[in-house]
């Protein structure tokens, strides 16, 4: 019994420092995600066809290179981007390496997000704004994207939950977190135990994010 103590207390020993970096990478690359992601969004639906300030060609262009960028599978992604990420920081492994990749593969989602839920508003919304005298950027700051907060968090939730993956496939390339502590300590050590401690904790963690995401999304539904 004092052995079988020894062990569960060794296994989560481990587990701490792995969730501090998975918390550190997801945070740092969904902030990085939003800032790139969110003037994406808006160019994407302020130049498309039915938008404020229509420019096909650059829309069509636009929504080709997102779209790319949405179909790499994120370890292909990771591998492609790792002469840049070297580029950048002097090195390709570790969590603070990771936060590129993780950021590019999340910008594309983000962009999306933002463009459906603009498209989503009713176009009243628009004329009763350009009725009053507002220039684009006034329609676009304080009008649309108030009206669309709500269900961008709760879509940022989702990119959020989509990155704690991610971020668990990076530890197959060293990346840090609860995935390398699952591969390298987990499945490279025949040792069942800790992969199954890292699935838990990353449920656990999925789950306290959709709850707060949740939360966040209704608060300011409720406020306006």
């Amino acid at each position: 019994m004092d052995n079988l103590a020894l062990i569960f207390s060794n296994i989560w020993s481990l587990v701490p420092e792995a969730l501090g970096q998975t918390v550190l990478m997801v945070l740092f690359s969904t902030i990085f995600a939003v800032i790139i992601g969110f003037p994406l969004g808006i160019l994407l639906f302020v130049t498309s066809p039915s938008g404020i300030a229509p420019k096909p060609a650059l829309n069509v262009v636009l929504s080709r290179v997102i779209d790319i960028l949405r179909s790499f599978p994120f370890v292909i992604l990771m591998i492609v981007l790792l002469p840049l990420t070297r580029k950048i920081l002097g090195t390709a492994i570790g969590t603070t390496a990771t936060i590129i990749p993780l950021s590019i593969a999340a910008a594309p989602f983000v962009a999306r997000i933002l463009e459906t839920s603009l498209i989503e508003i009713d176009p009243g919304v628009i004329t009763a704004a350009r009725a009053m005298g507002s220039t684009n950027w006034q329609i676009i700051y304080k009008v649309l994207v108030p009206e669309v907060l709500p269900s961008v968090i709760s879509g940022i939730t989702l990119t959020i939950i989509n990155l704690i993956g991610y971020s668990a496939m990076a530890g197959t390339l060293g990346g840090g977190g609860l995935g390398d502590l699952a591969i390298r300590y987990g499945y490279q050590r025949f040792r069942t135990s800790i992969m199954i401690a890292a699935v838990v904790v990353i449920i656990a963690l999925v789950v306290v994010v959709q709850f707060l995401g949740t939360k966040l999304s209704n608060y300011i539904l409720k406020k306006r």
